[in-house]
């Protein structure tokens, strides 16, 4: 029998080889890493201003050093803690009623025989990831705020108004409610990929088989996007401390700080408004750090469960 051995495994390319074959590949990676070099790893250098009682008036250099002491204070800081509690509580929450809604939607979409009808339906459901969180926080102001639409409707038929804009206790509700309506569609456009690259082929034969749509979809369509599933589960809980600043600081005065308050509008105005530099770089390091750990942590619960996660196992 020609071949090589049963069971020995092909030797790799050397490095030169595949870069020279991959050149072309590697030639359009460039702008990326260079986007990351500039905006994400250099500024990472900056970080050292959280051992440092900085001072932007004498520069890094000429800042005294002063240990651990910022993280000391971080530590003790009930409103650190208080934003903290809000962040984990929202991206709970989130985790539980909107992850799942763009798996939903690409199953119903990708149900949908007309392909006319697909692409007017997903288009619409992914026109608003494009929108800013300006016009998103505007439009339901006019529709759910003290004189928006349903107040007035109400109060055309006797009733009286609603301002959930305006109501602390319905914030996690209003805020994962604009999430989903914003950036749904762009998490559906990731599972539509992943749904077509299920062979048909599984489905005629547990058709044939005499399974129904539901068996199919729990037997064939579920397994086949449990692996995208596991990933963006694996890098939304890596991004767990960091809800977003933009939608939260828009709303912080209208319900208060002690439901908007997340981490990112805390490290803003402990930094620029009130000029702690080192304190807020210090909550910015907390907040990375715990990012990559739970980040490490859910690849490891991946891998004892089969799959690849973000990286393979060592």
């Amino acid at each position: 029998m020609g071949g090589g051995a049963p069971g020995r495994r092909a030797r790799p390319r050397p490095l030169r080889q595949r870069l020279l074959r991959d050149w072309q590949l590697l030639l359009m990676t460039v702008p990326a890493v260079g986007l990351l070099a500039v905006f994400h790893y250099i500024p990472m250098l900056g970080n050292v201003i959280a051992f440092q009682d900085y001072s932007p008036h004498v520069g890094i250099t000429d800042s005294p050093w002063i240990g651990l002491t910022n993280f000391q204070w971080l530590l003790t800081d009930q409103s650190f803690w208080d934003a903290t509690l809000n962040t984990l509580t929202i991206t709970a929450f989130q985790l539980v009623f909107y992850f799942p809604i763009p798996i939903f939607l690409a199953i119903l979409l990708d149900s949908v025989m007309s392909p006319r009808i697909r692409l007017f339906v997903q288009s619409i459901v992914y026109m608003p990831h494009f929108f800013s969180w300006v016009l998103v926080v505007t439009l339901f102001q006019q529709i759910l705020g003290g004189a928006g639409l349903i107040s007035q409707m109400l109060r055309n038929n006797g009733y009286d108004g609603i301002d959930i804009m305006t109501n602390p206790d319905t914030f996690l509700l209003l805020v994962t409610a604009e999430s989903v309506w914003k950036d749904a569609g762009w998490g559906t456009i990731i599972f539509l990929a992943a749904l077509a690259a299920i062979s048909p082929n599984l489905y005629e034969a547990a058709a044939v088989d005499g399974a129904n749509r539901w068996r199919r979809m729990w037997h064939i369509t579920l397994p086949g996007l449990r692996p995208v599933i596991v990933l963006l589960l694996i890098l939304r809980l890596g991004d767990a401390l960091n809800v977003g600043f933009e939608q939260f600081f828009l709303q912080r005065d209208a319900v208060g700080r002690e439901a908007a308050e997340v981490l990112d509008t805390f490290i803003f105005w402990r930094t620029l408004v009130t000029g702690e530099w080192s304190y807020g770089a210090a909550a910015g390091l907390v907040k990375g750090v715990v990012g990559l750990v739970l980040i490490l942590v859910a690849n490891k619960v991946a891998h004892r469960f089969g799959e690849q996660g973000i990286y393979k196992r060592s």
